[in-house]
């Protein structure tokens, strides 16, 4: 199906050297946009964006969104503001809940307000599905959430509400994404952080048993990246005014328990190295802030936006699985 997507256009990418930047400056590049992409670098990888540095329509702003002045310069002259950056993780937000602030409270007003003041067409960004915090019904709707869970689920519905305010009272056309369990090629497995996916299959390719929290039975929505990138566009690109100005789930609208998800990978992985398939997963405690179960309603996004996921979870996986062993064999063939 052909969607709208963002061509020949000036568009900043904040936090795009992370997983989701980078894939979406990777297709922006693509289209034949010119891409600025603000990082500090905090969580994001110069290798994600290396092979983009000798592109004339690519341009690096190493730079901190909690400084204004760095936000002020990144959004001159831009069309678009696909605001991704942040710093994830519920664990890391309860570990450490001022500089998660710092960064995606002060951070975000910094970025909303520079982008109001250059008069930015649009201004999308990255909000999250831990906004429904404590709200058990599912499947998740825009309009019904609950009590945060994590000082992180408390930033991104604070930027909700910034975004908010900003649209009814400067003018600026806002559109917030709440992205669920996002995973793909480029994630990091790395760290104490790790999402669950890519630390999966980085641990049972070194042949190490992954620990699930809990007991497995906790349930996730997860989409994979090329869905993300297709909603960022149909943002920045709707001319329906009923579609500006609040939020989506962005989701495949299908639920997956960690039991599930687990064995998926071990199936994938072992069909290319045997001997992963005898490796057995370990059980450990619960995390603290972590939601039960996720699973999106996404009629609002398909009817509003025009979204219709085009990857959904295991044919996205399997493409991760072998991108991820792909980069293992080049590790070990240089």
């Amino acid at each position: 199906m052909n969607r709208r997507q963002i061509s020949h256009a000036k568009v900043l990418v904040t936090g795009g050297a992370g997983f989701i930047g980078s894939n979406l400056i990777e297709r922006l590049l693509q289209q034949g946009n010119s891409v600025a992409c603000l990082d500090n670098f905090s969580t994001g990888k110069k290798q994600n964006i290396q092979h983009f540095l000798n592109d004339e329509n690519f341009k690096l702003i190493e730079g901190d969104i909690a400084e204004y002045d760095t936000c002020e310069e990144a959004v001159d002259g831009i069309d678009y503001v696909l605001h991704q950056a942040a710093l994830g993780s519920v664990p890391r937000s309860i570990n450490d809940p001022i500089t998660s602030n710092r960064a995606n409270v002060t951070g975000f007003l910094n970025m909303l307000q520079a982008s109001t003041q250059a008069k930015v067409k649009r201004f999308v960004y990255a909000a999250s599905s831990s906004t429904y915090g404590d709200h058990q019904a599912l499947p998740k709707v825009e309009d019904k959430i609950g009590s945060p869970l994590s000082p992180y689920a408390v930033t991104k519905y604070v930027n909700e509400l910034y975004a908010n305010v900003f649209s009814r009272t400067y003018g600026i056309e806002t559109i917030g994404l709440r992205y669920f369990n996002v995973f793909g090629k480029r994630q990091d497995p790395d760290g104490a952080y790790a999402a669950v996916i890519p630390k999966f299959i980085g641990q049972l390719m070194n042949l190490e048993p992954p620990t699930i929290n809990g007991d497995g039975t906790n349930s996730r929505d997860f989409t994979h990246i090329e869905n993300v990138i297709q909603v960022n566009q149909l943002a920045a690109l709707t001319e329906n005014p009923a579609a500006l100005n609040t939020v989506y789930n962005v989701a495949c609208g299908e639920n997956t328990s960690l039991n599930e998800l687990s064995q998926e990978i071990k199936n994938k992985l072992g069909d290319l190295v045997p001997k992963i398939s005898d490796i057995e997963f370990k059980y450990g405690p619960e995390r603290k802030g972590d939601v039960r179960h996720s699973l999106a309603e996404i009629s609002k996004a398909r009817k509003l936006l025009g979204y219709a996921p085009e990857v959904y979870f295991k044919e996205g996986l399997r493409k991760t699985v072998e991108w991820f062993y792909d980069q293992r064999q080049k590790e070990y063939e240089s």
